[in-house]
């Protein structure tokens, strides 16, 4: 399963992943490949391989495979992709960490880290007098896990909150 640091930089350093891709990486990344992911998901490898190539005209991925695939492998990917396509930032609600003063702070950590990488990326843009346009992809996609890494401390402090 890609950690948030990897979806991080597949998403958001300047790269927006195309969600035939990310199922396909989904596919492919699953424990025991392609195969064992057939097998999961009650259909057979042939298929499954055609669903995950980008460039096959047969056998078209669908919104239940995907989230069959998603939920076998905890690869999350293609809702990322969906997600950043349209301009959204896909937030885990609840999390897997406990709610906690060191969750939260390791939170902070990670809030004030991405708003630097913005605030570099821009000064970067900014040096030569000119802004390009993938330099605008960058400072985009780092606003994105800047966006993520604020709301997911927001649900860390919900969770922290007395009811």
């Amino acid at each position: 399963m890609p950690s948030f640091v990897d979806v991080y930089i597949i998403l958001f350093e300047g790269f927006r992943m195309n969600i035939l891709d990310a199922f396909h990486q989904t596919v492919h990344g699953a424990d025991g490949g392609c195969e064992a992911l057939a097998v999961r998901m009650a259909m057979s490898a042939a298929v499954l391989r055609n669903k995950a190539n980008p460039n096959a005209a047969a056998n078209i991925v669908g919104l239940v495979d995907a989230d069959r695939a998603m939920g076998l492998t905890g690869n999350h990917s293609v809702l990322h992709a969906l997600a950043a396509n349209h301009g959204y930032v896909c937030v885990k609600v609840g999390g897997d960490v406990a709610p906690s003063d060191m969750a939260v702070l390791e939170m902070i950590a990670q809030v004030w880290s991405s708003n630097g990488n913005v605030g570099a990326a821009v000064n970067d843009a900014l040096a030569d007098g000119r802004v390009e346009q993938h330099e605008v992809e960058r400072v985009r996609g780092l606003v994105f896990g800047a966006t993520r890494a604020l709301h997911e401390l927001v649900a860390r402090m919900e969770g922290m909150a007395e009811k």
